[in-house]
């Protein structure tokens, strides 16, 4: 199949979805030019802010493949990824996006994120309506839950 084909099936989701109450994006996920994965924006139905398209695919994609890295895979997607999306994306190492609608096409509708990946680009702590603060437990300078994993890993 093609980009275009594959393409194609995140758009025909993310239409089913709308039609079946839900937002309007989809995604599918690709290894070796088989499709692993698919998923559709879910928040509304699972009343989770975190059920987007891409990551409901990514998590089936990992469950499929029994992997976490994700490297040899390219994510579809109806619509330009929010920036958790893109962020998890980056995390599993996938190496290629494609998707179909901008964030420009997006605006007109409210379902633009470019305003969450602009504030995104400030520093934590001179980003507006959320502050960041970090709190060590006490006597733990060495940062001891990374020190256990770490040797855990051995």
């Amino acid at each position: 199949m093609s980009d275009r084909q594959f393409l194609q099936q995140a758009i025909t989701l993310a239409a089913e979805n709308v039609r079946a109450g839900g937002r309007p994006f989809g995604a599918v996920v690709v290894c070796d030019g088989q499709v692993v994965a698919t998923g559709v924006n879910q928040m509304l139905e699972l009343s989770d802010p975190t059920a987007h398209a891409e990551l409901m695919a990514l998590r089936q994609a990992g469950k499929t493949l029994n992997r976490v890295k994700l490297e040899d895979c390219v994510v579809y997607a109806s619509g330009q990824p929010c920036p958790m999306c893109l962020a998890a994306m980056r995390m599993a190492g996938v190496s290629r996006v494609v998707y179909a609608y901008s964030n420009q096409d997006a605006e007109p509708f409210g379902l633009s994120t470019e305003g969450i990946a602009k504030a995104l680009r400030v520093e934590p702590e001179h980003q507006s309506g959320l502050r960041f603060e970090q709190l060590k437990p006490d006597n733990d300078a060495c940062s001891s839950l990374y020190q256990l994993w770490s040797e855990q890993q051995k």
